[in-house]
């Protein structure tokens, strides 16, 4: 099964929690949303693969480690996940960035595509898949169903909140995804929104409640 990784760093639980106040404004939630991205993707980058190069410092030549590339994609669930984005991209500054649209069928919960773009070279390319919210799972199932079947192979999802409903199915689909989520939630409730959660990230991130 894929491991999932909840992060206790003192920073991101406290801007975790202004991120759910009813009361933080649109300017601010994006901030934070930035913010908590940049500081998980320090430590979900932690096993990318290193190499040996010579530099010279001012002082005398030396061997140091550096990325043994640059082959890292971000692939944003549209449209909650693009706010998570740009905190990443301050950290990886060259990863390519695909995209893939679903919205939720308010009847049935399941997810429905409307759109798929992804870099030619995904399955090269070690993929952080990145959504704020891990709810009943559909949404980051499909997305992922999406990566694998254009030739992606390492990927890790990356979400701040995450229900246990979400996290069990994630696993059954895709048992090779390691999860990285700021916060394990209690339950799903009958609307499928995550408790306590933070509402729609999407609406909030937007202001377009």
């Amino acid at each position: 099964m894929g491991n999932v990784f909840v992060f206790d760093h003192p920073l991101i639980q406290h801007k975790l929690a202004i991120l759910r106040d009813k009361n933080t404004s649109t300017k601010d939630f994006r901030e934070l949303v930035k913010e908590i991205s940049m500081l998980m993707t320090f430590e979900a980058t932690r096993t990318l693969p290193l190499k040996e190069v010579e530099i010279e410092t001012p002082i005398c030549k030396a061997t140091m480690r550096m990325l043994k590339g640059e082959d890292i994609a971000i692939v944003p669930i549209l449209r909650a996940g693009l706010g998570m984005v740009e905190g990443m991209q301050a950290l990886v500054p060259n990863a390519k960035v695909g995209h893939i649209g679903l919205y939720r069928d308010p009847e049935t919960h399941m997810p429905v595509e409307y759109y798929c773009k992804l870099p030619a070279d995904i399955g090269e390319r070690q993929v952080f898949v990145v959504d704020p919210m891990l709810a009943t799972g559909g949404s980051a199932v499909a997305a992922i169903d999406f990566i694998k079947e254009r030739g992606g192979k390492k990927v890790i999802f990356l979400c701040l909140i995450a229900a246990p409903e979400g996290i069990e199915v994630m696993q059954q689909a895709h048992p090779d995804v390691d999860i990285f989520i700021a916060a394990k939630d209690s339950h799903l409730n009958e609307h499928a929104y995550i408790v306590p959660g933070l509402g729609d990230a999407g609406d909030r991130l937007f202001g377009t409640k």
